[in-house]
């Protein structure tokens, strides 16, 4: 539940400077969004759905807040109060002919293959009806310089509250337009208080390594400096990591969280851990595919870390919105064949990760990264993820594992079945994949490009086969639980070498 009393945003603030970063980078071929794709199990009328959004908006003021750029971009942009803003401008409603799982995730791959209107708040949702079974489903888009995974989701809990009885909603006064030659003066005064939580932020995440290397002393940098090469060595460039142009996909498939902890329970590691396993195997198994070699070659995962409450804010704060996250790159050998000892080696570089603080270090690089000037900013973000002259990103892919409600979730009398995550793509990054727990299961949402992964449909089949492996290797017994996915479709088989 949602605490009333929070203060909430009024409007006519600044994006902090990592919200501004994903704003900046947006392009019309590079659309940053993250989203998820929400399956019900009966069907929603446009309509209610329209009213349900209508009756949050005060638990949710960004969703009535566009962003606008101020002159000479002096400062980062300013979030304002759509003056024109309508709900049912956001809400659309479209219907599947065939009602087929592999329909669905056309539909939702040329939603997610636009970018959105910068004149209006930036987020939507598409209540898709005519699934099989009678089923509904909503893809929900909103732009990451509005949130993270974490405050996505968030922003799901507020939306579609447990209970299906209404509750009271505070009250939040729009501001008016904020004239240009004051939005200029704001810029200026809120650039140079930036400045300053900057140097506070870095001198924060300098405490917290100090404060690492002395708890684990030398033996913390030993372990550090024997992944050292691992971490700051060239990227292997695998068959996914091209231009990421042409349309979005996104695929998806999901596992029980019970036969996870068993898992856990005899080969030891954390939930993380088992999923970037699996993640790693599948994606040496789609290298494999592609007939290019695994032997002595590196798999470079971002992983982003959640910072809020290592900051004072609990998950979901930040009103729900923003972006505090920070991230570990770990790196994996692609030659390891055997499940058991995939998983031993991501256990044992995902620890030294944490016990090392790199997290604290990235953050600080990303502080003085955010030193640039906002109009500099501004300038080289639009050809950031193109030009030649940049390097490509210094790692392969991005896995990102969000812990979802944990409680069932009901909706205009309808129960939740499903919630499949969507990481956007970009630069050279041409595969992501997000995961998302709810009501007992790990929802995996695997995004491509099509140019650059034209077959991550397979993606799932390799994720499925490389769980069924791990759990076959911990001696764990499962009974498949009744799928909620919207009809099974036939997979395109892999090639006979996937093995």
């Amino acid at each position: 539940m949602h605490d009333s009393s929070t203060q909430r945003p009024s409007g006519n603030e600044p994006l902090s400077g990592e919200d501004a970063i994903f704003y900046y980078l947006d392009t019309k071929d590079m659309p940053l969004h993250i989203a998820c794709v929400l399956v019900f199990d009966g069907p929603i009328p446009v309509e209610d759905c329209i009213e349900l959004v209508r009756s949050k908006l005060p638990l949710i003021p960004r969703y009535r807040q566009r962003v606008i750029e101020p002159p000479f971009n002096v400062g980062h942009p300013m979030w304002e109060w759509d003056p024109a803003f309508d709900v049912s401008n956001h809400v659309h409603g479209r219907r599947l002919k065939r009602g087929t799982e592999a329909e669905l995730q056309t539909l939702t791959g040329h939603i997610l293959s636009k970018a959105m209107d910068r004149s209006k708040p930036l987020w939507d949702m598409t209540v898709v009806s005519g699934l099989h079974e009678g089923r509904a489903a909503i893809v929900m888009r909103a732009h990451h310089c509005l949130v993270d995974g974490v405050a996505g989701v968030a922003l799901l809990n507020v939306l579609f509250n447990p209970s299906a009885d209404p509750i009271e909603q505070p009250k939040v006064e729009p501001r008016p337009p904020m004239d240009p030659a004051i939005s200029l003066i704001e810029g200026i005064l809120t650039s140079y208080s930036e400045l300053i939580d900057r140097f506070t932020s870095v001198q924060s995440a300098a405490l917290n390594i100090v404060g690492a290397v002395a708890e684990r002393g030398v033996a913390a940098i030993e372990e550090l400096l024997r992944f050292t090469p691992e971490l700051l060595g060239s990227v292997d460039r695998l068959p996914f990591n091209r231009p990421c142009l042409g349309p979005r996909k996104l695929v998806w498939t999901e596992a029980p969280i019970a036969d996870v902890n068993a898992i856990r329970e005899t080969l030891g590691g954390k939930l993380n851990d088992i999923v970037l396993a699996v993640v790693a195997t599948a994606i040496r198994r789609y290298t494999q595919i592609h007939r290019q070699p695994v032997k002595g070659r590196m798999l470079r995962i971002m992983v982003p870390v959640n910072i809020r409450a290592r900051d004072g804010i609990q998950n979901g704060g930040d009103h729900g919105t923003g972006n505090r996250v920070s991230m570990l790159p770990l790196v994996i050998p692609l030659d390891i064949a055997k499940p058991v000892k995939m998983l031993a080696a991501v256990r044992e570089r995902m620890d030294l990760l944490k016990q090392s603080a790199v997290s604290e270090v990235i953050r600080m690089v990303g502080n003085w990264i955010g030193f640039v000037p906002a109009p500099v900013q501004a300038l080289i973000g639009p050809y950031a993820s193109s030009s030649p002259l940049l390097p490509i990103p210094p790692w392969n892919m991005v896995c990102t594992n969000v812990p979802g409600p944990p409680q069932t979730i009901h909706a205009f009398g309808r129960k939740l079945l499903a919630s499949y995550p969507y990481v956007p793509i970009g630069a050279e990054m041409g595969l992501n994949i997000a995961i998302q727990s709810y009501d007992g299961k790990l929802f995996f949402g695997i995004a491509g490009s099509d140019i650059a992964a034209p077959d991550v449909a397979i993606v799932p089949r390799l994720l499925d086969q490389s769980f069924a492996e791990l759990r076959a290797a911990a001696g764990v017994k499962t009974v498949q639980p009744k799928t909620a996915r919207v009809r099974p479709v036939r997979k395109t088989p892999a090639p006979a070498n996937a093995a």
